[in-house]
């Protein structure tokens, strides 16, 4: 936090102004965990970037010549090493439904070419209730549906079927 004044009793004001904040966000709102979107992100890819990011402020805190080589040469190498853990990661990916096929599991096989070709879905659970408002509760969403299909399906109003 940047702060401005040099007053250690108004720094020490903000200091705890700002932990209350913090405190009271996350009671509220609690603490969001961020989505696993690369499955072949592991704990030795964190310490390749965790010394991507050592060697980048090593370099803003001391820009001397030569030193410059040696970041551009660690994100080279950190860069390298998530391409190949990619590949790889994505080799397996094919070779699961190439022995799916040997072993006719059928089921297995269709399921990951769907995978391959279509990738991830997102599922859309919002639905209109009867206002026409946008509901995104999955418990509100169960019972609009419920309210939904108990209700009679004459919706043109033909008393008789067979008049008609």
């Amino acid at each position: 936090m940047f702060v401005c004044c040099s007053h250690p009793k108004l720094s020490a004001t903000l200091v705890n102004i700002k932990e209350n904040i913090k405190t009271s966000v996350k009671e509220s709102l609690g603490i969001h965990k961020l989505k696993h979107h690369k499955p072949w992100f592991d704990e030795e890819c964190l310490g390749f970037l965790d010394q991507r990011k050592r060697a980048k402020i090593q370099w803003v805190q001391d820009p001397s010549q030569s030193k410059v080589d040696n970041p551009n040469n660690v994100r080279h190498e950190v860069s390298r090493y998530f391409r190949e853990k990619k590949k790889a990661y994505l080799r397996a990916r094919i070779l699961e439904p190439e022995t799916n096929s040997r072993n006719k599991n059928i089921r297995d096989l269709y399921s990951g070419i769907n995978d391959f070709k279509k990738g991830h879905q997102p599922r859309c659970n919002i639905a209109k209730d009867e206002k026409g408002d946008l509901v995104a509760d999955s418990h509100i969403i169960v019972a609009r549906w419920r309210n939904y299909f108990s209700q009679p399906f004459n919706v043109h109003g033909v008393k008789d079927v067979g008049n008609a």
